[in-house]
Order: C-alpha cells, then sequence, then structure tokens
C-alpha cells in the first residue's frame, strides 16, 4: 500500500488515554508520557475492513522548565522571570509533543510525520516543541515542518569517545552494550586500567552512579549517554503572531 492511498483511509481524531495505552508497548521509553493536555490519534475510516483499532497518536503536554535550546530558539524569551512567572509564560505559549507512536505494522509510511503536521496547527498555540533521542536516526519532525536545534557535544563525552577508541572500542559497539562490555572485560590490564579511570572521572557528573561498580549495567549506562543527544525542534505558529518570540 502506498502512502497517497493510506492516506485516504486513515483520519486523525480527539484521541483518549486509551489509545496511547494501546501503543504505548512499541515506544522506546516505557515511562508515561506525564501530565499531558491533548490526545490525537490516527484511525481508518473505513471500520468494516480494519475495526477500530488505533494505528498511530500523538501527545501534547505542557512545557518543563530548563530547556537551554528552547531559549536559543525564542531569543532568550522566557528568560529573566521568576519560576512562577515562567511556567505561566510557557503554559500559555507553548506546548510540548511528549509522545509519537506508529503501530509497527504501519511505520515507514510517513504517518508519524501526517500527525505532527496536521495537529500542530489546530492546538492553536504560538509554540509547539520536541526532543527526540532518536531525532537523527528517524527526523519525522523535521519533515513535519518543524527546525532543528543540536546542542554541541559535551566535554567529557568526546573525552571518554577518544578513550574508548584508544583501547580499540570503536563506535560501531557503542550501541551494543553487551559486546562492548564484553571487549572491555578482555582488555590488557593497562588498557582496562585507563578505562576504569575514565568511566570513573565520566561517572562525576551523575551523582547517583559515581560510584558504580563495573557491571554490564553500568557499562549500558555509560554508553547511552554517550550515543544519546537529543535534538530539540520547534515549530512557531504563524497565525498565532509566533513572530513575537521567533529570533528570526
Amino acid at each position: 500500500m502506498n502512502c497517497c492511498s493510506l492516506y485516504k483511509k486513515v483520519e486523525i481524531v480527539p484521541g483518549t488515554y486509551a489509545d496511547y495505552k494501546h501503543l504505548a508497548q512499541y515506544h522506546y521509553r516505557d515511562n508515561g508520557p506525564g501530565q499531558f493536555t491533548k490526545i490525537y490519534a490516527l484511525k481508518p475510516t473505513d471500520k468494516s475492513s480494519w475495526g477500530t483499532q488505533t494505528i498511530g497518536i500523538i501527545v501534547y503536554s505542557t512545557a518543563t522548565l530548563g530547556q537551554e535550546l528552547r531559549n536559543i530558539a525564542t531569543n532568550n524569551f522566557f528568560i529573566g522571570f521568576d519560576q512562577k512567572t515562567q511556567l505561566a509564560l510557557l503554559n500559555k505559549y507553548v506546548r510540548r509533543i511528549s509522545r509519537v507512536i506508529i503501530e509497527p505494522c504501519f511505520r515507514g509510511l510517513g504517518l508519524a510525520k501526517m500527525l505532527v503536521r496536521e495537529t500542530m496547527p489546530i492546538m492553536n498555540f504560538p509554540i509547539i516543541e520536541a526532543v527526540a533521542v532518536m531525532g537523527a536516526v528517524n527526523p519525522f519532525f523535521e519533515k513535519a515542518g518543524m527546525t532543528t536545534y543540536t546542542a554541541p557535544e559535551k566535554a567529557q563525552n568526546i573525552r571518554l569517545k577518544e578513550a574508548l577508541s584508544a583501547v580499540g572500542i570503536e563506535q560501531q559497539l557503542w550501541i551494543d552494550p553487551v559486546t562492548a562490555h564484553r571487549r572491555i572485560d578482555r582488555l590488557p590490564n593497562e588498557a582496562a586500567k585507563f578505562i576504569e579511570t575514565e568511566f570513573r572521572l565520566f561517572l562525576q557528573s551523575y551523582a547517583d552512579r559515581r560510584y558504580s561498580r563495573p557491571s554490564l549495567m553500568r557499562t549500558t549506562f555509560i554508553l547511552n549517554k554517550l550515543t544519546a543527544r537529543p535534538v530539540y525542534y520547534i515549530w512557531f505558529n504563524p497565525t498565532k503572531n509566533a513572530k513575537v518570540i521567533n529570533k528570526n
């Protein structure tokens, strides 16, 4: 089934938490979407053939404090206020896309892009934003019309990546913690001491992990931090006079 023919057989309708729960198992994050404000569901128009199953959802939530890339994108519009005022402004101007999930059988057909593109305007907010850990792999937010912002990589990440490469743990292994951990366990004594020192230095930034002992769990945590570089996306609603807070 091609994309164009499929688009004619689905519709975006107001959704419920039950629609989200129906697809939650297919999202890479197992925690819930938090306090949401709106859910839209993608459902088939031909109920006789497909039933009433939900094949996609998008969840909108309130924005959170502490998003540095938002400040860059909005020319520091939300900076310089006390916390209560800042939250009030965010609640007035911004909604955050906290989940987009497509049923696996329908992935690769542009439906995630469709959900984002079609629902952002009807949210009727000046700004829609999203943060995606897998943004570089599947940039459907950008394809839907959002603008991308990425933060420079942290110096501690660069240092550890160079240390791992120096002992033969190359980048292709960083997405496979099990194999990487086995390689680390088999390192010669001097190389093993070197990497252990670098791991402990890296973990100084994570208080709850600072003194964790060598284990697959620790290696997985570290490699996830190295490979997960969230991408920030923002969309300014042209009908809501968003140019007031758009740095462009």
